[in-house]
């Protein structure tokens, strides 16, 4: 790999390997992210999301394999690298005891900005805080302190926002609130690689990577991974709902059962979705037969955490058969 990966590449991995110790965090990773577009990593916990991030902005040395983030080795070039990336993590470094003012000029002087006072204008406008620039950053809300942290990691103009779960405990609305910003950063042509627990959040993104145990499992647009999907879902609201679970698991066709709040999605691999209205009936059937009462049984079309948790599980059924 040359230290030129094109002016559309902003990240590259061929064949990524990660450890630590005798534990593989990322197995033979290759992915690419475009400029311009805003990139998810997805996973469950252990997937290896934060390990790819940390190699990408040299933190990590990789055990093979290879890795270029914005052009440039991130190993050999971290301090050429920390000019063109910013970097927002959940546990982004605030100092409380300095004003919305003070944080902005700090990151200012680290990064070396001149003439940073109009950017720091623009950015606490942007992340509406220029009411709040004098109080100190300890007295600002979660999702206020989040915002600051995005106007802290954007004051040296990066080409690449590469963020780490940034939204995780943050109320519902400040999530609303910095997606708006997000999206604003986008269209302006800010390239975004990000992680997130939050499966309506990666909806957002152009593309995503499904990565399980280290591995990558699926790379494509939102879209077009649902459209892929096998089978059918048929949604279900039942009481008692555990009962209605296990039932539901028993039942013939039905792969999975997944709970999402009030709602059960039975998983149906083999059923055609001109046969799912069909499917739901029965099921839904067979639980009142069993003393479950149901207030709804319908087909609906897979979310992205459908598709996920199938990809998934169909990885970990082929592990097992691979190691009897």
């Amino acid at each position: 790999m040359t230290e030129d990966a094109g002016p559309d590449v902003l990240l590259r991995c061929e064949e990524l390997t990660c450890r630590y110790g005798d534990v593989t965090a990322v197995d033979a990773l290759t992915l690419e992210v475009r400029r311009g577009e805003m990139f998810g990593l997805i996973g469950p916990d252990g997937a290896g999301k934060t390990t790819t991030l940390r190699t990408a902005l040299g933190l990590v040395a990789p055990a093979s394999g290879r890795i270029e983030t914005c052009g440039l080795d991130p190993r050999r070039r971290r301090r050429a690298l920390a000019d063109k990336v910013g970097y927002l993590s959940q546990r982004f470094s605030l100092y409380g005891d300095l004003s919305v003012d003070e944080n902005v000029a700090f990151f200012a002087a680290i990064h070396g900005v001149k003439g940073w006072r109009q950017r720091r204008e623009e950015l606490l406008e942007l992340v509406r805080l220029t009411p709040f620039r004098k109080r100190l950053a300890e007295r600002l809300s979660g999702g206020m302190k989040q915002k600051l942290a995005l106007a802290c990691t954007l004051i040296h103009q990066p080409e690449l926002l590469v963020l780490d779960e940034p939204t995780t405990g943050v109320d519902p609305v400040s999530r609303r609130d910095f997606w708006k910003l997000l999206s604003r950063l986008r269209k302006e042509g800010l390239t975004l690689v990000m992680t997130t627990p939050y499966l309506d959040e990666a909806e957002r993104c152009q593309r995503v990577a499904l990565l399980h145990r280290g591995r990558l499992l699926a790379l494509d647009r939102p879209q077009a991974l649902k459209r892929g999907y096998a089978g059918a879902i048929v949604e279900l609201m039942a009481r008692p709902r555990r009962r209605a679970a296990e039932l539901l698991g028993e039942a013939d066709g039905v792969a999975a059962v997944e709970v999402f709040g009030e709602r059960l999605h039975a998983n149906l691999p083999e059923t055609a979705a001109d046969d799912a209205s069909a499917v739901a009936e029965r099921l839904a059937n067979g639980l009142r037969a069993a003393g479950v009462e149901v207030e709804q049984a319908r087909p609906v079309a897979p979310t992205l955490e459908d598709v996920f948790i199938a990809r998934i599980r169909a990885a970990e059924d082929g592990s097992r058969e691979m190691t009897r």
